[in-house]
């Protein structure tokens, strides 16, 4: 690989799937009003601006629409958009967290939904919104390509390519399965970063022993994406990416000191300076 693509999903705690949005993980019981934030998310929310203000490299926010259902979250994305511009790229997490491929086949509502979805993000984020396109939860199968496609996405960035979570591929599928439909739809995949087989994003980050083995991946990832390159580097098919990911979520942890375990020698942390490593493609 010769960059990094950093990317964060902007889940709130009412999200993940033992709360929303699963067929027998989720206990519709415990969801909260879509309106109102957790406190957790609202320290990451300062926690990932205070971490911002430490460097100068990109990342790109994958957002569920029903988020902008939230005020806070709403004024919140607007300041962060106008505070650090180009820096910031969004893209779409879904209309909800729903975790299409453990469900039956259902072209329709998976269409109307990225729809809806995209409507109301490109609303509230303007000239930052990018087609690309994160299946929540990382549930992805291969029917869902070609309704990606036809919605317009051009980069999908769902595949968490280890044997550990292959059930999210859907029953009877396999990653390559998901792999060759995205590719026979003219998507372009850009796949989570692997270390011998096994996650090494969001949830790794924090679970041991995983977390152990993500960090030591962490630390050798290639240089980040310059500002001007993120721009559009995701959806150029020469461009080879590392693909890292983690949450908004996670700046809250730490009492919103939390960061991810990226070294300081792949940031540009200098305002003045910009990355002057050329982005290398492959023929």
């Amino acid at each position: 690989m010769n960059h990094t693509w950093l990317t964060i999903d902007c889940d709130d705690v009412r999200h993940v799937p033992k709360v929303q949005g699963h067929p027998t993980r989720s206990n519709s019981n415990r969801v909260g009003p879509t309106e109102k934030l957790s406190k957790q998310f609202i320290r990451g929310m300062n926690g990932f601006e205070n971490w911002m203000d430490k460097h100068q490299s990109p990342v790109t926010l994958f957002i569920i629409a029903d988020m902008f259902e939230s005020k806070q979250f709403s004024q919140w994305i607007a300041s962060i958009l106008n505070k650090y511009g180009d820096r910031v790229t969004v893209g779409c997490h879904g209309l909800t967290h729903r975790s299409w491929s453990a469900w039956p086949e259902d072209i329709g509502g998976f269409s109307t939904a990225l729809s809806q979805a995209t409507e109301i993000i490109k609303q509230h984020t303007g000239t930052n919104w990018r087609p690309w396109f994160r299946a929540p939860g990382g549930y992805i199968a291969p029917w869902m390509a070609e309704v990606i496609a036809k919605s317009g996405f051009t980069v999908d960035s769902s595949i968490n390519p280890s044997w550990l979570v292959k059930k999210k591929a859907g029953k009877g599928n396999s990653w390559y399965d998901v792999r060759k439909s995205i590719s026979d739809n003219g998507i372009i995949e850009r796949e989570w970063l692997n270390k011998w087989n096994l996650p090494v994003n969001g949830p790794a980050l924090s679970l041991f022993p995983l977390s152990l083995i993500a960090k030591r991946a962490w630390r050798k990832i290639p240089p980040i994406l310059s500002v001007k390159d993120a721009l559009n580097a995701p959806e150029n098919r020469s461009v080879q990416l590392a693909t890292v990911y983690w949450h908004i979520l996670d700046h809250g942890r730490k009492n919103g000191n939390w960061s991810p375990p990226i070294p300081n020698r792949r940031f540009s942390l200098n305002i003045n300076r910009s990355n002057t490593e050329s982005l290398k493609t492959v023929n």
